[in-house]
């Protein structure tokens, strides 16, 4: 995205923030349109982009939203971030010989990019509880690992995070995105990352499904009593319960496999328990909020709202296996170097 598309949205989106700002804290008037079956009507595809940051820079203490004065700072600041972005990337493009910013080749460009803030931008973070906005203290022993686009990173399989990976002998080595396992951002939790932010909801009476674009993936929740899977059956998105609260649609997920980290790339998700809530607040917005409670992982709950913005489109089929032509030449350049080594040696 260059510059002037950036500014705009931004700017746009300020504009939004401070008209929003006397009525951050107020409840909404808006009434949801019912089904035939008298439920809210939250079907749609949703978007939940946003460049407000998960976690609150501590600099704002236990301030929930921006002043006026903050958001015109934060515009201010992401014009000039993006601009000497642009003249980097223009300079390259005129002098092809010019010096990498960095060693690391990257993945995408900013023209896939999709972090435009969308909705509620004025928080100062999405996290909420705890109030100071930060991820609580790991539990000691908490396994925790980042994955990125960079040199491999010691460890063993299973690998539980999802860009990346600890070496290159077989697939299993790779990060879970990299395996079309599970999506970096098709949750469960939703979590706004780079780009394929989109997810559908489809209801009928007893039943929601949950679609992500990203690797495809559909939860279907059911809305009636219905007994729990036992525990010795594990998924990967967990086992989903719904039901309806008011005007909000509560899930209730566990018995996740631990094959995944819990969040902000700590624990294994075995004893996590996530509660989330869509909360259309207007006929553009669903109020997405969720928490998550893994004793195991974390010294307190987390809480996270994350608006979600109606989108006038479809979602198309994300074929991340069909197309994965990615994960065969990981392998196949490895393959490659280790016989170079042998012919050299």
């Amino acid at each position: 995205m260059n510059i002037k598309k950036r500014f705009l949205s931004t700017a746009l989106t300020t504009a939004c923030c401070v008209a929003l700002l006397d009525g951050a804290h107020a409840h909404t008037d808006y009434e949801a349109p019912k089904t035939e079956w008298g439920q809210p009507d939250l079907q749609g595809v949703w978007n939940f982009s946003s460049n407000t940051p998960m976690q609150r820079p501590t600099s704002y203490g236990t301030q929930e939203f921006l002043t006026a004065e903050q958001i015109e700072e934060a515009v201010e600041r992401q014009a000039r971030a993006a601009a000497a972005a642009d003249a980097a990337a223009a300079q390259r493009v005129v002098d092809p010989e010019a010096p990498p910013v960095t060693d690391n080749p990257g993945g995408y460009n900013d023209f896939w990019f999709e972090v435009a803030g969308l909705g509620d931008t004025v928080r100062t973070s999405h996290i909420v509880y705890p109030e100071n906005g930060r991820v609580p203290p790991a539990v000691e022993g908490a396994p925790r690992a980042f994955g990125g686009l960079g040199p491999d990173i010691p460890g063993s399989r299973p690998v539980r995070y999802v860009v990346g990976g600890i070496a290159k002998d077989g697939p299993e080595d790779r990060g879970l995105s990299e395996r079309c396992i599970v999506g970096f951002n098709s949750g469960p939790p939703f979590v706004p990352s780079l780009y394929n932010n989109n997810m559908q909801i489809v209801q009928n009476r007893d039943t929601a499904v949950i679609f992500t674009e990203m690797i495809h993936d559909a939860r279907i929740v059911p809305l009636v009593e219905a007994p729990a899977l036992d525990e010795d059956i594990r998924l990967w998105s967990g086992d989903s319960r719904g039901w309806w609260e008011g005007g909000s649609l509560v899930v209730q997920t566990r018995n996740f496999n631990g094959h995944r980290q819990t969040f902000n790339s700590t624990g294994t998700n075995y004893d996590m328990v996530l509660t989330e809530r869509f909360t259309r607040t207007a006929y553009d917005t669903v109020n997405y909020e969720f928490t998550i409670d893994d004793p195991t992982t974390f010294t307190d709950k987390i809480t996270a709202i994350v608006p979600m913005t109606k989108v006038a489109g479809q979602i198309y089929e994300y074929a991340c296996h069909e197309g994965n032509y990615g994960m065969e030449n990981i392998l196949r350049g490895e393959r490659m170097a280790e016989q170079r080594a042998g012919d050299d040696s």
